[in-house]
Formats: C-alpha cells, structure tokens, sequence
C-alpha cells in the first residue's frame, strides 16, 4: 500500500512539474518557474524510475536524484522561484545573464552539495531548512498580495501549500516519522504530495495574478484612449 501511495504520489507531481512548466515557459514566457518545474518533474521521474527498479545507491540516477533534489532545495524552488513570481508582484523583467546565472548557480551549489553532503554535514542540512523558511515568508506575502486582489480562494491555497512545505522541510534532515521505513516511504509521500500541490497552487495564482495585471493594463490603455479622444474633441 505504501508503495503504491508513493507512486501515486510521485507521478502527481512530475504531472505537475512538466504540464504547468511548459505552461509558464509556453504562455507566460517565465522561463525561471517553467524550468524549475520542468527539473522537479525531472527529479520525480528519475526518483520514481530508481524506486521501481530498487537500484542501490551505487547507481547514477541515485546520484542524480541527490543533485536534482540539492539542485531545488538550495536554489531552484527558493531563489529561481522567487525571482519568477516577481514577474507578476512587480512586474520584474529578468534579463537572460540573470536567468542563466541563478541556474548555473543552482547548478553549482547542487553538485557540492550533493557530492560533498557527508563533509558539509549539519550545516548544509541548516542552509536547506533556512533556504525553505526563506521561500515559505515570501509565500506568505504572496498569499496576501492575492488577497488584496480579491483573490481570497488562492490566497487560502497559497497559505496551505505554505504551512505544508514548512512542516517537510522541518522533518527532512531532522526527524524520522514514527511508524515510517528505512527509505523513508511516509515521508516521501508527504513530500511529493505537498511539492505537488505546491506546483500547482502557484501556476494558478500566478495566472490570476497575471489576468489582473492584464486587466489594469487594458483599463489603462482605454483610459488613454478615452482623455485622447476628448482632447481631440
């Protein structure tokens, strides 16, 4: 039964990750959150494959699954997503060498983290719990620039998808769930499941977000045209 939940779980979220990315990429030109999900949907295939298989930890997509999962939690699904919700909160045009720099970052910081976990110990544990803290503040007031818009039902989901992600990122490194396996099967399907809706929470309040924008942007357009008109008159 575990297992299956972990599956099921998994395969939510690499839905997520690969439809609502090659959205952002494809209708929003958000190059910043469609990749990131487009990699987290990456890392749950791989991840999802590894399981099935049982492969040890000898194998590459072990390896691969470890960068792709330091890869997110360090820069990608904080700093990367950050900067691409700012798109919609203040308007904010990233310019390619910034795009290109935060994932060669996260790249970076992905493979010494990955590769040198044992050595770094406790405080890369740290950095990832700090990192996600970081993020999840920045949700909160996401959650209440949606509000102030009347967009009280993402608001509300903004806020859920929020306190979820804390309570992962709080066990992660640094408590074993009672009850739960030597793979840490509960635990993965918590995680999967709130990475998931978190996903997807944040494409459609973005995209309620971005109609806003849109609207005051049109409103504004007919203004002009309308003082124009009168002047002309």
């Amino acid at each position: 039964m575990r297992d299956l939940l972990f599956a099921a779980a998994d395969i939510w979220m690499i839905a997520i990750g690969v439809i609502c990315g090659v959205k952002f990429i494809r209708n929003y030109s958000n190059w910043l959150i469609g990749l990131e999900w487009i990699i987290m949907g990456t890392s749950g295939s791989n991840f999802l494959i590894y399981g099935l298989l049982k492969a040890g930890t000898d194998s590459p997509m072990y390896h691969f699954a470890f960068f792709l999962d330091a890869f997110s939690r360090s820069i990608g699904f904080t700093v990367i997503l950050v900067l691409g919700l700012l798109m919609v909160t203040h308007r904010y045009k990233p310019t390619t060498a910034v795009e290109v720099g935060a994932f060669a970052l996260a790249a970076v910081l992905g493979y010494f983290l990955s590769e040198f976990a044992i050595e770094i110990g406790t405080p890369g544990k740290v950095f990832f719990l700090v990192m996600a803290l970081g993020v999840s503040a920045f949700f909160v007031y996401y959650g209440r620039r949606l509000w102030a818009l009347g967009e009280h039902a993402h608001a509300v989901w903004v806020w859920i998808a929020t306190a979820l992600n804390v309570v992962v990122a709080s066990i992660y490194d640094f408590w074993h769930i009672q009850g739960d396996d030597a793979n840490h099967t509960l635990f993965y399907i918590l995680a999967l499941f709130t990475w998931g809706l978190a996903m997807l929470v944040i494409y459609r309040s973005y995209v309620a977000f971005d109609a806003h924008n849109r609207a005051v942007d049109g409103a504004g357009s007919a203004g002009t045209v309308v003082v124009q008109g009168a002047e002309q008159a």
